[in-house]
């Protein structure tokens, strides 16, 4: 196998630093795998850095997580390497406080002219409101039912 492209040389405060948040019991299962990974990595270790396959065999991650928590540590260092980028995904449309909004709505009376409140009156009444930008009645639907409220 060819040479390691990203080779892990821990300072002195960065090993002190990654032990003492191994140590603590207060730190999320993936950070501390992210430290132990770097700590096992560090070509300065005492008894000499493992191998990924012993990184892999030791934490039970996978080759391509070891890789990429040394790539990004030598990239973008220490601190990168620990935390996690934010993942990629639709962002919520509503916040608690908006949920909170669309159930009030669908309790309250509906506009002039109509007996009862529909699901597409009520997302055009959200945005009307500027509560969102857009919404769609499915949405809508998913708040109501969440909360066990129905239109019918």
């Amino acid at each position: 196998m060819s040479a390691k492209k990203y080779r892990v040389r821990l300072t002195k405060k960065q090993r002190k630093e990654l032990k003492k948040l191994t140590h603590s019991g207060v730190i999320s299962a993936r950070k501390l795998n992210r430290a132990q990974v770097l700590l096992l990595s560090d070509e300065g270790r005492p008894d000499g850095r493992k191998t990924d396959q012993e990184i892999v065999d030791v934490l039970e991650i996978s080759s391509a997580t070891v890789v990429r928590i040394r790539q990004r540590f030598v990239q973008e260092g220490l601190e990168a390497a620990l935390t996690e980028k934010p993942r990629p995904g639709k962002p919520r449309q509503l916040s608690g406080k908006d949920k909170a909004a669309v159930v009030a709505l669908a309790c309250s009376d509906p506009p002039q002219g109509y007996a009862r409140w529909n699901l597409r009156l009520l997302a055009d009444k959200l945005v009307e409101l500027e509560l969102v930008d857009h919404i769609s009645h499915t949405s809508v639907k998913e708040v109501l039912k969440k909360t066990n409220l129905s239109l019918t």
